[in-house]
Parts: structure tokens; sequence; C-alpha cells
């Protein structure tokens, strides 16, 4: 779905567990997560520390969406 969307014009970040599966279906803007059961978040943190990771992965992914690729693009913190 992702390749769809972005081939109507529309820039697509994909957010993941599991960076080769996102390469394998085409995904050009890959924000690696957290981990499988929690991709966006991590239970063993408080409360705050855990805001504080999904804050930066969301900022990383939206910095991301403003970068012009050519092609895949893994963007690690």
């Amino acid at each position: 779905m992702v390749k769809e969307i972005e081939r109507a014009g529309i820039p697509v970040v994909h957010m993941c567990t599991v960076v080769p599966i996102s390469l394998t279906v085409g995904a050009n803007r890959i924000v690696p997560t957290v981990a499988i059961p929690y991709p966006l978040g991590n239970p063993k943190l408080s409360g705050e520390d855990e805001k504080k990771l999904r804050r930066e992965l969301v900022q990383n992914a939206l910095e991301a969406l403003k970068t012009e690729v050519h092609g895949q693009t893994v963007f690690d913190n």
C-alpha cells in the first residue's frame, strides 16, 4: 500500500520493527521502531521516558517525510 500511496504523489513514512520487510515491500522512507509487540513504545520505561521515546520516533518520521529521497532510505536516529 505504501508504494501505491507514493505513486499517487503523497509521501509516506513506513515505521516498522523489521526493516528488511519494509525494504522488500518497496517502502521509500523507513523509520525503524522499538520492537514487534511495542513498535512505538517500551513498557519497561517510566511514563515520562516512554513519552520522550515516542516523541523522538514521531519527530524522526516527520523529518523523513520532509526529506526528498531517491530510492529506499532508512532513517535511523
